[in-house]
């Protein structure tokens, strides 16, 4: 399987460095993530500048080919995908702040997702919770694991939203809402 892997919270994020590490017991994975924080930017796509991109100097764990892209995280996985054609699957995340309620129409990181699916492929986002301290990404990689093995080879879903609480204890499914979250 071959993974693409993006995000909105910037190539140098935790989260995307996890995601990666897990990603690759499942397949061939590459990064195309932001340069900068693109947090909360929704579907944006850029138009009016031209898109650059630079091999990443970030040290991605079992030599995992990753590019830093001037753009959304709509942009990068539309350049990855073109630049990488025989991926089969999107990851975006681990997000750092859940996807959740209303949120969900201005998050970067479904937005990642969703622009994979625009393109004909499976996409999965995935998002911890934002507190006073970073989300222990260590301790959520068997839960990022246990979620994908069940997600990318289910064949009756092609965009999934799946967001960790601080600390897992199992699994749920639920449809998406848009009402307000008020974080409880």
């Amino acid at each position: 399987m071959n993974i693409l892997i993006t995000n909105d919270d910037g190539i140098y994020s935790p989260g995307i460095a996890s995601l990666a590490r897990v990603a690759s017991n499942f397949g061939v994975v590459r990064v195309a993530a932001p340069d900068v924080e693109q947090s909360s930017m929704g579907h944006a796509i850029t138009a009016s500048r031209p898109l650059h991109y630079k091999k990443s100097p970030v040290n991605f764990e079992n030599n995992i080919e990753a590019i830093r892209v001037n753009g959304t995280p709509a942009d990068c996985v539309a350049l990855g995908l073109h630049l990488w054609k025989d991926t089969d699957v999107i990851l975006s995340g681990v997000n750092i702040g859940l996807n959740v309620g209303n949120s969900m129409w201005h998050s970067g990181t479904l937005a990642g997702a969703k622009q994979g699916v625009l393109f004909g492929k499976k996409a999965i986002a995935l998002s911890a919770p934002a507190g006073e301290t970073e989300p222990d990404f260590p301790a959520l990689e068997p839960f990022v694991k246990e979620a994908l093995q069940l997600l990318l080879n289910d064949s009756t879903v092609n965009l999934t939203n799946v967001n960790f609480p601080q600390k897992p204890i199992g699994m749920k499914y639920t449809r998406q809402a848009v009402q307000q979250y008020d974080g409880i």
